[in-house]
């Protein structure tokens, strides 16, 4: 499960990179239940935050990287955002965006694993991320779509002390490597990754990419108000034993995220 303790190596923040700013704020708004507040007033301000019953769960900011695609960036906590640079060139990374601080909120950086998925750290300082996760409307889990589940893994092991275990897939699926940050138990797993073929990988132009696991009450409910409000659906609501009903989704400039309706306890 996903908390907001900034356990090093955990998730604690996410943003989405979108091409139109009020689209994607009336978008989400419409199907996750967000409330959208700007950095400030003004035509030239082009982000803000993601609110749900009054807590933050996500920011928004204008797509501005040439050539990038429209999707969210996952951060995950660090102690140490310069040791975990040098971590990510020693692992055979690269880096995106080096370390820099933004003001007393906290020091951050982005990154590209070897194989081509990009990520993010965020050293806390006053801001230490979201404020709710794992309630209908947050982030609930991340995911890996790779095309080496074994570099992945050594490569995520070495820079962010993850730990994995293996389960298989029904139906001949393959294998599902699940993520725990280091030295805590299974029921702190956080997220997931999966060897896909380079075909599936179409969405990021052939490269791994990660990708937000949204909690909803209702998934059918959910994708029907995605392709409502101009989204669509990569793979339609489906039964997972044990996990819940999901549904794999794009949002109207295809950023690409998971809406789950966890299975009751």
């Amino acid at each position: 499960m996903i908390t907001t303790d900034l356990t090093p190596g955990s998730p604690c923040w996410l943003d989405l990179g979108a091409p139109d700013v009020p689209a994607a704020a009336a978008f989400y708004g419409a199907v996750l239940g967000w409330e959208y507040e700007s950095m400030g007033e003004g035509e030239d301000v082009e982000g803000g935050m993601f609110r749900k019953d009054g807590k933050t769960v996500a920011g928004l900011g204008k797509l501005t990287e040439e050539g990038a695609r429209p999707a969210w960036m996952i951060y995950y906590s660090v102690t140490d955002t310069d040791a975990t640079t040098q971590a990510v060139e020693r692992a055979g990374g690269t880096v995106r965006v080096a370390p820099r601080d933004l003001g007393d909120w906290g020091r951050m950086a982005q990154y590209s694993d070897p194989m081509g998925g990009q990520f993010a750290v965020w050293q806390p300082g006053t801001d230490t991320g979201f404020e709710l996760v794992e309630e209908p409307g947050s982030l609930s889990w991340t995911e890996l779509y790779t095309s080496d589940a074994a570099a992945a893994r050594e490569f995520y092991g070495e820079v962010l002390g993850w730990q994995f275990s293996d389960m298989p897939l029904p139906g001949d699926g393959g294998t599902y490597t699940l993520i725990t940050p280091a030295g805590l138990p299974e029921e702190r797993m956080q997220g997931g990754l999966m060897e896909v073929s380079k075909e599936d990988l179409a969405l990021a132009g052939g490269h791994p990419y990660w990708h937000p696991v949204f909690a909803v009450t209702d998934c059918d409910a959910a994708v029907a108000d995605v392709t409502g409000h101009g989204g669509s659906v990569q793979m339609e609501p489906d039964d997972a034993e044990g996990v819940g009903r999901l549904a794999v989704c794009l949002d109207p400039s295809n950023a690409d995220f998971v809406v789950l309706a966890p299975a009751r306890k």
